[in-house]
């Protein structure tokens, strides 16, 4: 979630090759799939925006919809108004958005539920979780590959915090959340990468608020 000063050889050129292959075609896909989700006219919250890309592309998909977010460190040139937070406790009152908004960013946390509780307090209905599935040991192995590749160059903290479905359905249930969608056809890579890291391994959903 928080960037570094400029990473040496070989981590600068994979963050360039990332960025050429991966990044772009990444960003387009999950911003496009958020933004169809997202109710009328709703403010929404992006928890760890990084940079913004993905904010900034919903909000021009949605320009019905107003859209800041949080970061550990906020990075200059941000791409949507963000504000800094300490990682776990949102600076917001209860229920000041319509929509919370991870993209990659709970299995970053040494313990991703007291995020995600934050999320549901300042959240008046909806949140809406990009993420990452784990149920065997090459899922594991592939996850991890794939996190080092697309975070190291940055500077991201990397606990390789991953879920099985089952693991995740047990936390929004406890968080006070249930789902309304859940896809793991997630196409951010495309054939043959898709063989390889695509394959189930990341999913969206929406999720609301229990009375």
């Amino acid at each position: 979630m928080a960037a570094t000063p400029q990473p040496s050889w070989p981590l600068s050129w994979i963050g360039r090759w990332h960025h050429a292959l991966v990044f772009e075609r990444r960003t387009r896909v999950l911003a496009e799939m958020l933004a169809a989700q997202i109710p009328q006219r709703a403010s929404v919250l992006d928890i760890g925006c990084g940079d913004g890309t993905i904010g900034s592309l919903i909000a021009q998909l949605r320009p019905d919809i107003s859209i800041q977010g949080v970061e550990l460190l906020v990075r200059p040139g941000c791409k949507i108004a963000c504000r800094a937070f300490d990682g776990s406790s949102l600076p917001f009152p209860d229920a000041s958005f319509d929509v919370c908004v991870f993209v990659d960013v709970l299995h970053h946390t040494q313990d991703l539920a007291v995020l995600l509780r934050e999320a549901v307090r300042v959240s008046r209905s909806f949140v809406q979780l990009k993420d990452h599935l784990d149920e065997t040991f090459l899922d594991d192995v592939t996850l991890r590959f794939m996190d080092w590749v697309g975070n190291r160059p940055h500077g991201v903290v990397l606990t390789y915090n991953y879920q099985s479905r089952k693991e995740w359905a047990e936390h929004f249930s406890k968080c006070g959340l249930e789902e309304v969608s859940w896809t793991t056809q997630v196409p951010l890579y495309p054939p043959p990468f898709s063989l390889l890291v695509g394959r189930g391994l990341h999913f969206v959903s929406l999720l609301r608020k229990r009375e």
